[in-house]
Order: structure tokens, then C-alpha cells, then sequence
């Protein structure tokens, strides 16, 4: 292609939602990806045992993830996501009881309300607790608009999510079952580390105007074949060039980028956006950094990581009759019967384990050995059935951290001119979600002006 019009560096959610909302204004796109494969964090690679596709960690999308679903029908990959008719969540204590949260289709928040006041679960005391967060869900018919009545006192970030969930006078047993595995799904850390403030973004936009915001939504093919794929295809059909295997340096001549330099390649752009992992954003420049870009740098490498540990079960029989069950109180705190989700005859559990600190060094067999045991003692189906394959995935660096005290995340506009930031760590005010980088995306193709 002659000169691009923008080069877009990382081919995650956040660089090909940038890259295809930029060729959509009629851009001429370079997307440049420094490994093999698209798709970042969020990317499949083949198990060498049964040949199938394994994304690096089980995604779940929610009903209120506008801007990923915009990206996606813009891709034509619409039709390749499960969505649920409405929230309902099997939980599996332990011990064995078994019990099911299903909101109704009311508005927001009774749908909230209703769903746990029905919830047999808990007793009726815990079960008025949630009252006092339902008062505060006030909604305004946007739902990224800023809730004030959830706000903690104290500057942003000061307040842990357990601090606000006990200052909100939620039983503890609730927040054993419903706030903690949600609010560790959302946020990748421990409810006792993680901040309050973007865990209050998450709940007012899923529990915004429409009850079917709430709702899970899953993909029904392996990440590569949901967004990165496609997203390539659109691209290219449109004048634009994916290049994998390209490592990149942007070059920045005073306060102003010029291109980016590959393999001894200078390609000449007047805007890059920058959509790599916060971790990997200082590696873009050649030293010495541009002397604007000090405070971003030394923000991204003081910027902390939480990991997410992934172990898969094949059986050789069906074990779980829906696509997922929340495991409370273990290490691995959800369950994905891939199978239901492909409709294969055979049991291909995902389970997952967020904000994993505690085990992320642990090897293989202990992953292993520790995930079939919370597993056998949750379904007892599994328990009788062979184990016919196993395999642990890690995530040291999944997402960044959100305990108190953590740099603060940047925008997208950066110290110098026709640089633009993407990525799940830009300040979306959301965590480090699919939406978030999507988010991300959308906003620095935007910012771009071309």
C-alpha cells in the first residue's frame, strides 16, 4: 500500500476496533503485530494434544458492551456470540447446594432486586440487604453516566470494593455469592485490593436502563474466529493491511511523530495509535524516549499487573448441562462447558481463576490437580467421568491492577502530536474488559481526524 494514512500498533480488541473504525471514515490503515497471531490478550492458540482451538482464558461478554458489539456487526461477527434471554446464574457453594440468581425482566434496578429477594439461597435478612444498593442504583437512561449516590467518600480509587460493599450494608454471605465472583469477573482482583470506583462504573452500566444489559453473553467460536479474523478480512477488503510479525519502534522527531520504524523499515504516517498493554507501551520507543513522553512512560511501568490462571478438562462424557456455573469461595471461581456453547457430545471444561496470584506459580499438575478437585466436589457428574486431557493457561500479565495507590491511567491523547493511546489501561473508567479496550479503540480512531 502507498503511505498509510494511520498506523495502528497491536492487534487486540483495542488496535482492530481503532483500525476498522478508522478505514470505516476512509482511512488507509496499517495495522502492525508483533507476534505471529492477532488478538493480543485476548487470542487462541492450538492444544497439540485434541487439535482444538483454546483461547488464552475464557471471555464473557455482558448485554451492556455497546461499542464491542458495534465493532462487531461493523465486522460482519454478530452472529457469533451466545447471548443469554436474561441473567441467570447457577452457583454451586461449598458443600453442594446448588441454587440459581435469575433476574426478571423488570426495569432496572428491580429486576436486580426481585432476582435476589427470589433468590432461595439466602435468608431473608441477607437477602434485604441488597436493598440498600438497589436505593443507590439510581438510573438515568445513559448507562455510562456517573451514578453519585454509589460514590464512597474520600478521593477516587481510596476505597476498596469490600470497604464499599460492608459501608452499603450487604450481607456477607451476599457478598460471598453474588458481589464477590462478579466483582472478580469484572475487575481481576480481589475485592479486598481492587478499587471502588470503576467496580460502581461496571454496576451502573449493567444494571442501566434495559433489564438485558445485565445479561451474559458468550462467544460461540474460539477468539481468533470472533473478532481478529474477521476484523483482518474487513480490513483488507477495504485498502488497508494487516502485518504480523512486525515488530515496531515509533520515531518522533521533536514533539511530533513521523512513522514508525520495521525491521529497518522507516513507514511514514502523521498519526500512530499506540495499542499495546501498558507493560509493553515503554518497548515502543528507542532510547532515549522522547523527554514528552517521561510522565506516561514511568506511569506505565509503574503500573502493577493481576493474573488470570485458565485450566481445561476434557471428559469423556457430559458433566454440566449449561454453559456456565459460578464456583463461590474456591480458587477457580467459574466453570465454562465449552460444549454446551459448540453443542459437541463431550464435556471441554474452562475454569477460571481471576485475580490469581495466590496460584499463578503453581505448575501445571498442581493447577490441574487443584481445578478437577473443585470441580469434582461441585459436579458430582464429573467426578464419575474419565479425565481424558488437561491443560493450564496463564496470564501473569492479564490485566493491570486497580488497588488503591496505582498511577493513574492516561488518555488518549498523549505529550506528542499524531500520537494517540489505545488499550484496555487507557482511561475508559471502565476495567481491563473486552468494552474497555474497545472503548479505547473507538475513542483514540476519533481523536485521529484523518
Amino acid at each position: 500500500m502507498t503511505s498509510p494514512d494511520v498506523i495502528v500498533i497491536g492487534a487486540g480488541f483495542a488496535g482492530l476496533a481503532a483500525a476498522t473504525a478508522l478505514a470505516e471514515q476512509g482511512a488507509r490503515v496499517l495495522v502492525l503485530e508483533a507476534r505471529p497471531v492477532l488478538g493480543g490478550r485476548a487470542s487462541a492458540v492450538r492444544d497439540a494434544v485434541t487439535g482444538e482451538k483454546l483461547d488464552n482464558g475464557q471471555h464473557v461478554l455482558m448485554g451492556c458492551y455497546d461499542d464491542t458489539f458495534r465493532f462487531l456487526a461493523r465486522i460482519g461477527a454478530s452472529d457469533r456470540v451466545r447471548r443469554q434471554a436474561g441473567l441467570a446464574v447457577t452457583m454451586i457453594e461449598r458443600g453442594g447446594r446448588r441454587s440459581t440468581l435469575q433476574l426478571p425482566p423488570l426495569p432496572a434496578p428491580l429486576h436486580l432486586l426481585a432476582g435476589v429477594l427470589a433468590w432461595d439461597a439466602l435468608s431473608w435478612h441477607e437477602k434485604m440487604s441488597v436493598m440498600r444498593v438497589g436505593a443507590a442504583l439510581r438510573t438515568t437512561g445513559d448507562a455510562g453516566t456517573e451514578v453519585p449516590a454509589l460514590r464512597p467518600g474520600g478521593p477516587p480509587g481510596a476505597v476498596t470494593v469490600r470497604d464499599w460493599l460492608v459501608a452499603h450494608g450487604q450481607a456477607a454471605r451476599l457478598i460471598e455469592l453474588f458481589w464477590e465472583p462478579l466483582a472478580l469477573a469484572a475487575l481481576n482482583q480481589p475485592i479486598a485490593v481492587a478499587a471502588a470506583d470503576t467496580f460502581i462504573e461496571v454496576l451502573s452500566r449493567m444494571f442501566g436502563p434495559e433489564a438485558e444489559r445485565a445479561t451474559l453473553v458468550v462467544p460461540a467460536v474460539p477468539l481468533d474466529e470472533l473478532y481478529a479474523e474477521p476484523a483482518r478480512a474487513w480490513l483488507e477488503a477495504r485498502g488497508s493491511l494487516v502485518r504480523t510479525q512486525a515488530q515496531a519502534r515509533v520515531h518522533v522527531k521533536g514533539s511530533q511523530v513521523v512513522g514508525v520504524d520495521v525491521r529497518g523499515e522507516t513507514i511514514h504516517a502523521p498519526a500512530v495509535v499506540a495499542a499495546v498493554a501498558w507493560h509493553a507501551l515503554p518497548g515502543l520507543f528507542a532510547a532515549p524516549a522522547p523527554r514528552a513522553l517521561d510522565d506516561l512512560l514511568h506511569r506505565a511501568a509503574a503500573t502493577t499487573s493481576s493474573p488470570i490462571v485458565t485450566v481445561n478438562l476434557w471428559y469423556d462424557r457430559p458433566v454440566l448441562d449449561e454453559v456456565l456455573v459460578g464456583l463461590p469461595g474456591r480458587a477457580f471461581q467459574w466453570v465454562f462447558d465449552k460444549a454446551v456453547v459448540f453443542g459437541r457430545e463431550t464435556s471441554h471444561l474452562s475454569l477460571v481463576s481471576s485475580g490469581a496470584a495466590d496460584i499463578v506459580s503453581q505448575t501445571n499438575e498442581e493447577l490441574v490437580a487443584r481445578a478437577t478437585r473443585e470441580v469434582h466436589d461441585a459436579l458430582p457428574r464429573a467426578a464419575s467421568a474419565r479425565l481424558v486431557h488437561a491443560s493450564a493457561v496463564r496470564e501473569r500479565r492479564a490485566t493491570f491492577s486497580l488497588a488503591p495507590g496505582q498511577p493513574m491511567r492516561p488518555g488518549t491523547e498523549t505529550g506528542v502530536t499524531g500520537l494517540l493511546l489505545a488499550g484496555d489501561w487507557v482511561d475508559t473508567g471502565l476495567p481491563a474488559t473486552i468494552e474497555g479496550a474497545v472503548v479505547s479503540g473507538h475513542r483514540a480512531a476519533a481523536a485521529a481526524r484523518v
